[in-house]
């Protein structure tokens, strides 16, 4: 998907490029990923946004929803799983902003969210991101 298309890429073209960026993150973090539920919509809604302190919903791309993995327990079993959430609209209005390619600017929210997922900081998620990318 090289380059800006003259088309918008809907959920299903976010969701394969959501999922392929999941499959390239490296051990040991993919073992940890198989039970995260990958959601795509197409913005935050207000109580996410307003939860978060933002006010427009084009500035949140994604989301994760859970306890990351340090926090857990072995008394945690019956909650929900833990969800990443990608908001079309935003990541296409970055997408068209940034011209950056979509599977890269993809990618880059997958691995921020990921990082959440395992608490990670902001250098190990670029370093994820390298060897996701």
């Amino acid at each position: 998907m090289g380059g800006q298309a003259s088309f918008a890429p809907d959920a299903d073209s976010i969701e394969t490029l959501a999922r392929a960026a999941l499959a390239r993150i490296p051990e040991p973090f993919a073992t940890h990923l198989a039970d995260v539920v990958l959601i795509i919509e197409e913005f935050a809604d207000e109580e996410t946004l307003d939860a978060l302190g933002i006010d427009h919903p084009l500035d949140l791309t994604g989301l994760y929803h859970g306890r990351p993995l340090g926090e857990k327990s072995a008394f945690d079993s019956g909650g929900l799983p833990d969800r990443i959430h990608l908001y079309r609209r935003a990541i296409l209005e970055e997408w068209i902003e940034t011209g950056v390619r979509l599977e890269a600017l993809v990618t880059n929210v997958v691995v921020h969210e990921v990082g959440h997922h395992f608490g990670l900081s902001d250098d190990d998620m670029h370093a994820l991101e390298d060897a996701a990318g």
